[in-house]
């Protein structure tokens, strides 16, 4: 595979972040389901790098049922898969009624293994090796090709509304300028709207990682995201839930 560009993106989470951070505001959120625990890595980082939310299952049950929990412009699911075989997992999100499209990646390149695998429910087919620009352009025509339908891409509680296209976040009309962690925050916290998110949801969704939720990293993010929300407007969205997490809702 060719080498990833050695351009990593800037954190966004420093209080000095500069302006131009904006631009890396991620495009697309996909899901890579890859038992290869090393290639997974390099696609999760590559993927970053371009500015694309990637998260990751290594079998194809945890596949599935991220797959078939979370909403994904596109999926990357290997074909052979601990668990449960990658056109398994196609095939019942299908059944499911997850349109996503998804691509299939394989060491069976033969155009017997591609018919069935489109067959399948796949929507591309792509044998390994492969060069990781090829991937990257793939999934990038895919998630053109089909996107995701608009109620999923507008968000909307009460006047607060998140454009995933544009990252645009509007309240009543007034313009709201978030970091790329804040506006992943509000995302996560606007497609759960009226159920208590977590702060382990919040870690694994919108940080990608785990560790300590008793870390005070997601309540200096939950407070800045308030005060932009809702500096100057009369009515509050966005609740903490005592020893559960955060809600945001609208109480009419």
């Amino acid at each position: 595979m060719q080498m990833i560009s050695p351009h990593s993106p800037g954190t966004d989470d420093s209080a000095g972040a500069k302006k131009p951070a904006e631009a890396i505001v991620p495009r697309m959120k996909i899901l890579v389901i890859e038992d290869d625990l090393e290639a997974a890595a390099y696609m999760t980082k590559a993927f970053r790098e371009a500015g694309i939310v990637v998260d990751h299952a290594s079998d194809g049950e945890s596949g599935l049922f991220m797959g078939s929990e979370n909403t994904y412009d596109v999926m990357v699911i290997d074909r052979m898969l601990p668990r449960r075989d990658g056109l398994s997992v196609i095939s019942e999100l299908r059944k499911r009624g997850v349109n996503a499209p998804v691509l299939i990646l394989s060491a069976l390149g033969q155009v017997d293994d591609r018919v069935t695998g489109l067959r399948a429910g796949g929507d591309d087919y792509l044998p390994k090796p492969y060069a990781f620009s090829e991937l990257l352009a793939r999934v990038e025509v895919l998630g053109r090709r089909k996107g995701t339908p608009e109620q999923d891409m507008v968000y909307r509680v009460g006047d607060l509304e998140l454009d995933r296209l544009s990252h645009e976040v509007r309240r009543a009309g007034k313009e709201i300028l978030l970091q790329p962690r804040e506006f992943r925050l509000l995302e996560y916290l606007m497609k759960n709207a009226g159920q208590v998110v977590t702060r382990t949801m919040l870690l694994e969704h919108v940080w990608d990682y785990h560790f300590d939720p008793q870390t005070n990293v997601i309540d200096v993010h939950v407070s800045r995201l308030r005060s932009k929300i809702e500096k100057d407007f009369d009515k509050p969205l966005l609740k903490t839930i005592r020893g559960a997490g955060y809600m945001i809702k609208d109480e009419g």
